[in-house]
């Protein structure tokens, strides 16, 4: 039997002014006008309907980052960079969010993530002047656009809370354009600001106000070659071991030598260390044979080749590699680093990723298996040699082709010949343990008793010598896992205002 469900809902007027009414009409002439329209332009040639009943706040966060042009650095579907609901998981697994909706708090870490720069305020923390003057500032530029987490009731619409941005602002009558994005249920509309502050000022199921946040671009694109990931549950062990496992193991042992701290750091690492930090993959399709890079492809590859290289030329990193040499030779006790594969299991696990978002699919790999892998040189017009990964990957009774590029760095010798034999490629633990330990907040070496040891450690790990590519990469990692142990914490609500760094 089919159900007839329902057909959207009759905006209640007043207090909300219909967008596409007569007087909506003239109010967005009037704003034209007036200068305060200039972020609508963008914000409307995005504007997308929430794909789940509980996605507003997803909906509402990847039409502004696709406004603002932020490129997410991994593919949606296609060959195609883009943000979507699906790719909004950093903070919260998204069957949590299409069950529960997301909360305030957990939305400023999404657009954080995501590499969005983020000013956010509950309206306790804030005015109802401030918040116009942020509207205002907002809808005189193109660089910048809020999204409101309100209450539909102080409308006198149905339903509870909501977030949906601003599009533009009225400052004769005093009024926003909200972008509802639940266009199913109710158009765009104007509101009179007061009311909307109001609607704001109001207790979410977290115990907190509601708010507003500012979201703009940041200079540069993030997660260029790593990033950390929350969609394996094992993320608030792993989260937790970094921020407070590890100073409580420095703060207990008598260490003497730089080695002796990695130790501390290595042999403890939870065997989930490789679900917890990620390689970003340039993943692409087999196109008839047709091998040649894009300029946009060779232009993103040389980036990551240039970060691997700086990671590979720090201190720190010839330390660790050390540290790894040391072990015993047959490598039975070494920590788990994700050196376990060789290149063509990296590269097929990869290729099944990239099936998913290829299908539209992500977070479903069991449908997915790569039955033929094969590592090649690919020429590069007299440049040195690109190395990547090709890969069948079936679903039922389908199949695709599909190839990964691998960053490349000069050659270096390890203990295992299973290293050894992948000492040009990327990923290996050398290289991702060298991040992850610079991303570590600086007070974790705190807990160092042995102020000597203290100090040398501290020079290994500074950012501020770092070259200014792989300081950017290390402190986005940094904002990553801090937001993440406020998540583990559950106090993402209380800390909007905490700096990251």
């Amino acid at each position: 039997m089919a159900m007839a469900g329902l057909y959207r809902r009759i905006l209640p007027s007043p207090p909300a002014i219909d967008f596409t009414s007569t007087e909506g009409k003239k109010l967005f002439i009037e704003a034209i006008q007036s200068g305060t329209m200039e972020g609508f332009y963008k914000l409307i040639s995005h504007f997308q309907t929430q794909s789940e009943p509980a996605y507003c706040g997803l909906a509402s966060l990847s039409m502004v980052l696709n406004a603002l042009a932020i490129d997410p650095g991994r593919t949606w579907k296609g060959p195609w960079r883009w943000f979507d609901e699906s790719m909004l998981d950093c903070c919260e697994p998204l069957e949590k969010v299409k069950a529960n909706g997301i909360s305030f708090g957990k939305l400023v870490c999404l657009a954080q993530c995501a590499g969005a720069k983020v000013s956010a305020f509950h309206t306790n923390h804030s005015s109802i002047d401030e918040f116009r003057n942020c509207v205002k500032s907002c809808s005189k530029s193109d660089d910048c656009h809020v999204i409101s987490s309100y209450h539909r009731g102080i409308f006198k619409q149905t339903g509870a809370g909501h977030f949906s941005p601003i599009g533009g602002y009225h400052a004769g009558r005093d009024m926003a354009l909200i972008l509802d994005v639940a266009r199913f249920k109710y158009p765009p509309h104007w509101v009179p600001l007061t009311l909307l502050w109001e609607a704001m000022d109001t207790d979410a199921a977290t115990g907190e106000p509601r708010g507003f946040m500012l979201i703009c671009r940041n200079q540069r694109e993030p997660a260029l070659l790593y990033t950390l990931s929350c969609k394996h549950e094992s993320w608030i062990s792993m989260a937790k071991y970094l921020m407070v496992d590890v100073p409580f193991l420095l703060n207990h042992a008598d260490v003497k030598e730089i080695e002796e701290v990695l130790s501390i750091v290595c042999m403890s690492l939870p065997s989930t260390f490789r679900e917890f930090i990620k390689w970003v993959a340039e993943i692409r399709r087999c196109e008839d044979g047709d091998q040649s890079l894009s300029d946009e492809e060779k232009r993103r590859l040389a980036l990551k080749e240039e970060i691997l290289k700086q990671v590979r030329e720090t201190d720190l990193f010839k330390h660790i590699t050390k540290f790894l040499s040391s072990v015993d030779a047959d490598c039975n006790n070494r920590p788990t680093l994700g050196l376990e594969h060789n290149l063509s299991d990296i590269g097929a696990a990869v290729c099944c990723q990239g099936a998913e978002l290829f299908s539209g699919k992500s977070g479903f790999s069991g449908g997915f298996s790569c039955q033929e892998t094969c590592v090649k040189s690919l020429k590069n017009n007299g440049g040195k040699p690109i190395t990547l990964v090709s890969g069948t990957v079936v679903n039922g009774h389908t199949e695709q082709g599909l190839e990964t590029l691998i960053p490349s760095s000069p050659k270096r010798t390890s203990c295992c010949s299973a290293t050894r034999d992948r000492s040009e490629m990327h990923p290996a633990g050398h290289d991702v343990l060298t991040v992850l330990l610079l991303a570590l907040p600086m007070q974790t070496w705190s807990s160092v008793q042995n102020k000597n040891i203290y100090r040398d450690f501290l020079n290994l790990v500074s950012t501020e010598n770092l070259p200014l590519l792989l300081q950017d990469e290390v402190l986005h990692l940094r904002r990553q896992l801090l937001l993440l142990n406020r998540c583990r914490n559950n106090k993402l609500e209380d800390d909007l205002a905490a700096p990251l760094l």
